[in-house]
């Protein structure tokens, strides 16, 4: 009766310690896997802001182009007499501070960690101002 006893313990004791270090293998496991899907998220989330830095560079040296194009043209209009030309000038100018705007709201977006989807959509939009601001340059 006691080696019964003794043999039943030994067995349950045994079946015991299997199942603690299968649970501590697992909870590793899970662990583990977590912190691969977050450090992965992190690393997809850098990629894609990367690329949107360089959109939001190609926007500010496509803005610093256009200025330095409407500040010579802006001695060249305003040397004249015609209140039409200047009047347009000024609109034109004012599509491109709007440009200018929206480019600084991209910029604004990243440096707080918004959405992807939210700067590209920003991005849309400076693209689209920065668009406007060269047609009407162009119109002048």
């Amino acid at each position: 009766m006691k080696k019964s006893r003794l043999n039943l313990f030994k067995s349950t004791s045994m079946l015991i310690s299997v199942l603690g270090v299968l649970m501590i293998v697992s909870t590793i496991i899970i662990a583990a896997y977590i912190g691969f899907s977050i450090i992965s998220s992190e690393i997809t989330s850098g990629v894609s802001s990367g690329s949107q830095y360089e959109e939001l560079a190609s926007l500010k040296a496509n803005y610093t182009e256009l200025e330095s194009k409407f500040n010579s043209t802006k001695q060249v209009i305003f040397a004249g007499s015609d209140n039409t030309k200047e009047q347009a000038y000024i609109d034109a100018e004012l599509e491109l501070i709007r440009a200018n705007s929206a480019i600084s709201d991209v910029e604004s977006a990243l440096k707080a960690g918004k959405s992807s989807n939210d700067v590209d959509a920003r991005i849309k939009i400076a693209k689209e101002k920065m668009t406007i601001a060269n047609q009407a340059y162009n119109n002048l």
